[in-house]
């Protein structure tokens, strides 16, 4: 049976060495967020995914959902119970408004706990992950009315949250999207058309669902500047509160997926369906990028979590199984082979994903500092900043670590050999889980598009500029310091290959913008490496530190120093590839026939 246990000592080490929470107290709910109730959060965050979550992670897998003719969802055995345990501890609440019964405490505890779940299983973590991407579109733009009526009730669980975009024959074109609200005398509206790909569309886990649809009034203007946005209940909502009527809506179908099968992804059919607009008339894609851009940062957690515990489970495996001889002589003479941990190439594969993963939740929970920040830090200069840096990492975020947390996934099963291809080790559903991260809530071409078509030249660079900057100062800082060389030396290669890329982007891209759709991916790919490779300097500088002043636990330090190293020198010089790659522009990429492929 594959195993899980969260990684809540690295946690703590970002949190408190290298974040510094203790730094930020005048922002709201970190003044409660002190190293002894972060360990205290975690701790319990790790019982609930080790305990509950992980044992239904493989047999979830297995059994999948169930459609009834009557449109309804039953979730696999255990689901609704563990459900039921991760609300009643409010867990669905920790990060969200007190205003509206949420602990409010800081993005970056989220992201943790975003992390254990997704780890421990996926597909559950899905349910309350939408539902959180719901509210945040709510809170946003919603009236006051609706917030009061929807929001409580989401934060403590008892109902879930959806987003309704994708049509048959509507994906990432918005503007192609068909489904139309006719506005009713009440107020209301009635919602008609067909969404499919509904993640946690139906289920019997919450006793209510509040989908959120983007869909057409009848004077809508055509494209993407026509669409509004409406929260559509699953059951109507009396004005005490309690439930009413079955809306007009129901799960056609559960789509039959590679993987996370424990979630039900439905196609719903909306037939005169009431709803309730959320913001402006044609303003809704402002409130769902909301909900986009905070699910796409919880997909880059997924991404690097499947990494994590099919790790893991790696290297456990490696350690136990025994299988030939160490090519410098026998490790374990008294056995009959030694164990797989001593070939290179085992190490290897191990080691990519190990140097991954820890510079992945660095740069996460960086991230989710910066989003705390954007939104309540004292002054508009440091709001700002934050905010320019979280939009140009978030397509960065989605798309790179959700490309490596794929390959590593791989790559740990392949540490198993033809054992890693039996269902019951668990790793082939670590790599089918993967994959739909590439795929949902924007493909990954497609955030390499945005990166660097709207959030590189955004603001004339702004964000770009804040990077480089901050790096640049902690590259010169940390110049004269001969310890530091195997961080401070490939991270200046690197960032000069971003930079000059960055300009050869600006230059060539808009002359010909075919030499930015085709150098798209790479560049992405080298902004994420420069990206890792400056969390692992930090993390170095503090191992360094720490094992200057005489630390109680040198072992720890150590291990980050020899795990850095091998991304700095194995992972990071990539980039020089990637930049090669980009400078060779879109002629090759574009110069075949159509009919030739």
């Amino acid at each position: 049976m594959p195993i899980y246990n969260a990684p809540v000592k690295d946690m703590t080490f970002v949190l408190n060495e290298m974040l510094d929470l203790s730094k930020y107290t005048s922002l709201p709910g970190y003044e409660d967020a002190t190293p002894d109730m972060i360990s205290a959060i975690l701790e319990e965050g790790a019982k609930v995914c080790e305990n509950e979550l992980a044992p239904l992670n493989l047999s979830g897998d297995t059994e999948g959902c169930v459609r009834h003719s009557d449109g309804s969802v039953t979730t696999p055995k255990g689901f609704k119970e563990a459900y039921k345990t991760f609300t009643e501890a409010g867990w669905s609440g920790l990060t969200q408004d007190p205003k509206y019964g949420g602990q409010g405490l800081p993005h970056v505890l989220g992201f943790c706990m975003q992390e254990m779940m997704s780890s421990a299983n996926m597909a559950f973590t899905m349910y309350p992950g939408l539902s959180a991407g719901a509210m945040a579109s709510i809170a946003l733009d919603a009236s006051d009315e609706l917030k009061q009526q929807y929001l409580p009730k989401m934060i403590t669980g008892e109902w879930t949250g959806t987003m309704n975009l994708t049509e048959p024959h509507c994906g990432t074109d918005l503007g192609l999207l068909r489904t139309k609200a006719e506005p009713k005398d009440d107020g209301s509206f009635a919602v008609t058309g067909t969404k499919i790909f509904i993640s946690a569309g139906e289920h019997d886990m919450a006793e209510n669902i509040i989908h959120l649809v983007l869909a057409r009034l009848p004077d809508a203007p055509k494209g993407v500047k026509g669409i509004s946005l409406f929260i559509v209940p699953k059951y109507l909502v009396n004005e005490d509160g309690s439930l009413g009527a079955h809306n007009q809506m129901i799960c056609g179908s559960i789509e039959e997926k590679m993987g996370i099968h424990a979630n039900s992804t439905c196609t719903l059919n909306y037939d005169g369906a009431t709803g309730y607009l959320v913001g402006t008339e044609h303003k809704g894609l402002r409130a769902m990028f909301t909900m986009m851009n905070h699910a796409r940062t919880g997909v880059g957690v997924q991404g690097y979590a499947q990494s994590e515990v099919s790790y893991q489970n790696a290297a456990a495996y490696a350690n136990d199984r025994i299988q030939g001889r160490a090519l410098t002589g026998a490790k374990d003479p008294d056995k009959a082979a030694d164990t797989l941990m001593v070939h290179p190439d085992i190490r290897r594969m191990l080691m990519n994903s190990k140097s991954f993963n820890e510079a992945a939740r660095a740069a996460s929970l960086w991230c989710a500092l910066l989003i705390d920040l954007s939104e309540d830090a004292e002054t508009e200069e440091e709001r700002q900043w934050a905010d320019d840096i979280v939009g140009l990492l978030t397509p960065v975020m989605k798309g790179v670590f959700t490309d490596r947390g794929y390959e590593y996934a791989t790559s740990n099963q392949q540490v198993f050999g033809g054992h890693g291809y039996i269902s019951e080790h668990g790793m082939g559903q670590y790599v089918r889980d993967a994959r739909i991260c590439q795929i949902y809530e924007g493909a990954n071409g497609i955030q390499a598009l945005d990166l660097v078509g709207r959030k590189l030249p955004a603001n004339g660079g702004r964000g770009i500029q804040a990077l480089f900057k901050l790096i640049g100062k902690f590259i010169s800082g940390n110049k004269d310091n001969e310890k530091m060389a195997d961080f401070t030396g490939p991270l200046s290669k690197a960032l000069a290959d971003l930079q000059a890329s960055t300009m050869w982007l600006m230059q060539n891209g808009m002359a010909n913008p075919d030499n930015a759709g085709a150098g798209s991916t790479p560049y992405m790919h080298m902004m994420g490496h420069v990206l890792l490779g400056f969390q692992w300097a930090q993390m170095a500088k503090i191992s360094l530190d720490q094992l200057d002043a005489g630390t109680s636990d040198p072992t720890f330090y150590e291990n980050k120093l020899i795990t850095g190293r091998y991304y700095m020198k194995r992972r990071l010089p990539e980039t020089a590839a990637q930049r090669a790659e980009l400078e060779a522009g879109a002629d090759e990429v574009m110069a075949l026939d159509a009919a030739s492929f």
